[in-house]
This record gives C-alpha cells, structure tokens and sequence, in this order.
C-alpha cells in the first residue's frame, strides 16, 4: 500500500508550528501625536520596583549558587543598602510630560502586577501581551503608559563555579503605551543599562567604585525612560 506523503509533511509542519514559540515584542518609536491632547486621558503606571540586590546569572547549580553567593557575600551585603534613589518617582515625572505634551496625566498610584492581568491573543505583530482593556472603566483612562522594572542592582556572570566578569551595575526593565480601546502598542521601549566601575572594583567593604556605577547606570536608565516623553 503507497502513503501519500503530503499528509505526512502538514502533520510535521503542524506540530511545529504548535511548538513555535511567540517571537519578542520588536521596540517601537512613539508616534508624535500619542500624547497629543486628542490622546484623551493617559494612565500612568509602574510595577513595583524589586529590591536592590545581586545577581550572578550562570552559576545554575544550588551549590554553584552557594559558592557565587559565599564569594561575593560582603559585595552583596553592601549592595542591599543601596537606595533606589528616585526610582519610584519616575511614575511622576512621566505624568508631568505628558502633561506638557496636551494629553491629560492620570497617576495610578498603586503597583500594577501586568502578570495578573488576562493574557491576550493575537496573531497580528504590536499588541501587548497582557490585556489591559479592563484598566479603562476602572481608572477612566483612554490610554496607559507603563514602566516595568525588572532588575536593579549588580550582576556578575558565572559559567558554574567560576566568574566570568567583574560584577556591574545594571537596571532594566519596559516602557510601552497602550490604547486601551483595542490593547494595541503604541511605544514599546525595552531599556538594559550595565556599567562597570571605573577602575578597581574590589573594595570592600564600601566599594566606592561600582557604587559610583550603580548611581550613574540609575540615571542613564531614567533618562532612556523620559527621554521619548519630552
């Protein structure tokens, strides 16, 4: 008995294609007239901000990690008494430029978890993940500008037990728009800030040179934020 190959060939490319995963959200440019006074009234949110720590991406193993952990114990202690300066303010000086742009600012004061939020499915490219359509009739806003901060702190690399860079200051996260009328992205802004200390990093116990990078990687992620609202 002959078998049709054809059949054979659409089955592998359906399981496949049931197995591609979703491609990332490519960056998008803000439009010029998205916080125009037409824009109506834009929500402005933030995740909550994570706390200042170490990472040391690499070591995956639980003893890799025991022994990243022990070797970089004092630089870990120092790092979690560092602020996260004006961080949590950025929620503000986003809503005042968009003020300044015509668009009504609303603030959302309290922590937006987006991983709660429903998922939403679509096969057509820039539309946000999540749905955020429910966030109109609750705040009574016709967009929502978000800024999600994923990492802020220091990380240093490992492959298992052994370090493969000096540790660095690092700060990223996510600023999109969102129309809330459809869920489409209007402006989607992945930022990923690392800085090394200038010069020596080892000096415990206070490690004046990486917290000097730390400061400045805080300000440069800041200003990749606001810098498309101005």
């Amino acid at each position: 008995m002959r078998l049709s190959f054809m059949p054979i060939v659409a089955l592998g490319l359906a399981i496949l294609g049931g197995c591609a995963s979703t491609p990332p959200q490519q960056p998008m440019t803000m439009q010029a007239t998205a916080l125009k006074a037409e824009a109506g009234r834009v929500g402005v949110a933030m995740s909550n901000v994570p706390k200042v720590d170490t990472q040391f991406p690499g070591a995956g193993c639980l003893l890799c990690m025991a022994a990243a952990s022990a070797m970089n114990s004092s630089l870990t202690d120092h790092v979690r008494t560092l602020p996260p300066e004006d961080v949590p303010a950025l929620k503000d000086r986003a809503a005042s430029l968009i003020g300044a742009k015509g668009a009504k600012p609303v603030t959302i004061d309290a922590a937006l978890d987006v991983s709660a939020l429903p998922d939403f499915k679509s096969e057509v490219p820039n539309f946000a993940r999540k749905d955020f359509r429910g966030l109109k009739d609750k705040h009574q806003i016709d967009k929502l500008l978000m800024i999600q901060i994923n990492t802020i702190g220091m990380v240093r690399t490992y492959s298992a037990y052994i370090p493969t860079a000096e540790p660095k200051a690092v700060f990223n996260g996510t600023a999109y728009l969102v129309d809330l009328k459809t869920n489409a992205l209007e402006w989607y802004h992945p930022f990923s800030v690392t800085k090394a200390a200038d010069g020596a990093w080892d000096e415990s116990p206070k490690f004046p040179r990486l917290t000097n990078a730390y400061f400045q990687a805080l300000e440069m992620g800041k200003d990749e934020i606001l810098r498309p609202l101005q």
